[in-house]
């Protein structure tokens, strides 16, 4: 069996995707996600000059050796681009692993560890009032839980809170935005939020919260020990994470849970965290984690030291990614919770998939491979539109994290 094409399609149902398309002399294709928000095309490019050209003759079964190529040799590794890259290449192979066994790939990798997979959808709003009428929709869906942000008073614009509550895009212009926080205002506001959400709903459902890097560790300690009381599920991304000795600071001070990494590429982004047990939860995903191959790898290490699994799962990753991390959440044993944002009407009728939500659980479907593919033809009515996340400055102008 030999790679004979690859093909990368980009489009905007909505929002931008890129996809890889990998084919098979015996007519077996596999579907991968190679979606980096704000960067899709510097991905697409990558693919297209410099994986592409080295996989076509090469055996698809060959999913390690075809992993190390692409990692070890390209000498400059690591890095959202090359990961993302990767990852596409990695699922289409999976997905093509999956259909010649004529297994779903949860099967493939080992079977099931669960019969659902529980997912967390978002709800927020202008105000306090707003989100907690979000959180009573989300409840009436048949969530079990839901991740709470809202505005900030006295802040234009908050990290979080839409316009569309459903289907949340931050990438909203060609040109950065720009926003504004206020880290005072911010620690002031957020336990209001939730002590409102506890008194109106109780602690039947699990809470979560997204900080969004914006803390500092000492701050993240602060704010964790004022959440303490309403018993959040988890905490975050609390601090940037490039120095993952920050987290030692935050355990320290509160024994609110603490997930990040929607932003690591490696398990070396999260070596220190895992090992010195520094966080509860770690949240890199298919896309931008070198794929099922390097999650595997990551997860594995997690086990060892009681840190579960809790992958990124926004709108800004496609179906594809979607319903491989679904399949990867079923096998796994140390999962924890799976993000759903759903995606567009447009979106869904693009990738066409077998998974589906039910009271409160994901199931990834029980075809063979991932369970999702790519109307091509459709796809080409949602051409490329640039788009860029916004920026975050503080009140007196300097640059923050966003």
């Amino acid at each position: 069996m030999k790679i004979t094409n690859c093909r990368i399609i980009v489009c905007c149902p909505g929002r931008n995707f890129v996809t890889l398309k990998i084919e098979t002399d015996q007519g077996v294709h596999g579907i991968g996600d190679a979606t980096l928000n704000g960067r899709e095309l510097a991905v697409a490019a990558y693919l297209i000059e410099h994986i592409v050209p080295a996989l076509i003759g090469r055996d698809p079964a060959r999913i390690e050796d075809i992993w190390q190529y692409l990692y070890r040799g390209a000498y400059w590794r690591r890095g959202p681009v090359t990961m993302s890259a990767i990852a596409a290449v990695d699922t289409a192979l999976w997905d093509i692993k999956g259909k010649m066994a004529e297994m779903p790939l949860y099967d493939v990798l080992g079977g099931k560890s669960r019969d659902g997979v529980m997912v967390y959808g978002h709800a927020n709003g202008k105000d306090v009032a707003e989100t907690l009428d979000e959180v009573a929709r989300y409840i009436d869906l048949g969530y079990k839980a839901i991740r709470a942000q809202s505005g900030v008073p006295g802040l234009m614009s908050t990290y979080g809170v839409s316009k569309d509550r459903l289907h949340y895009e931050p990438a909203d212009a060609a040109i950065p935005t720009e926003n504004v926080w206020s880290t005072a205002k911010y620690l002031d506001h957020a336990p209001r939020l939730f002590d409102a959400i506890r008194t109106r709903f109780g602690f039947e459902h699990h809470v979560l919260h997204d900080v969004h890097h914006r803390l500092t560790p000492i701050e993240a300690g602060r704010l964790g020990k004022s959440l303490e009381p309403y018993q959040l599920f988890w905490m975050e991304d609390p601090t940037p994470a490039e120095n993952q000795e920050g987290f030692r600071i935050i355990r320290q001070h509160t024994v609110t849970p603490i997930a990040v990494g929607e932003v690591f590429n490696t398990i070396y982004d999260c070596q220190t965290l895992i090992t010195e047990q520094l966080i509860d939860y770690i949240r890199a995903t298919v896309v931008h984690a070198g794929g099922i191959t390097h999650l595997r790898r990551i997860a594995n290490l997690a086990e060892l030291y009681h840190v579960r699994t809790g992958s990124h799962g926004a709108t800004d990753l496609s179906p594809v990614c979607m319903g491989a991390a679904l399949h990867f959440d079923t096998w796994v044993h140390n999962f924890g919770i799976q993000e759903y944002m759903r995606h567009t009407p447009e979106t869904d009728a693009v990738f066409p998939h077998d998974y589906r939500f039910e009271n409160g659980y994901l199931h990834a479907g029980v075809a063979p491979g991932h369970g999702v593919d790519i109307d091509e033809k459709l796809a080409a009515k949602y051409p490329y539109r640039a788009a860029a996340l916004p920026v975050n400055r503080l009140e007196d102008g300097s640059m923050w994290n966003w």
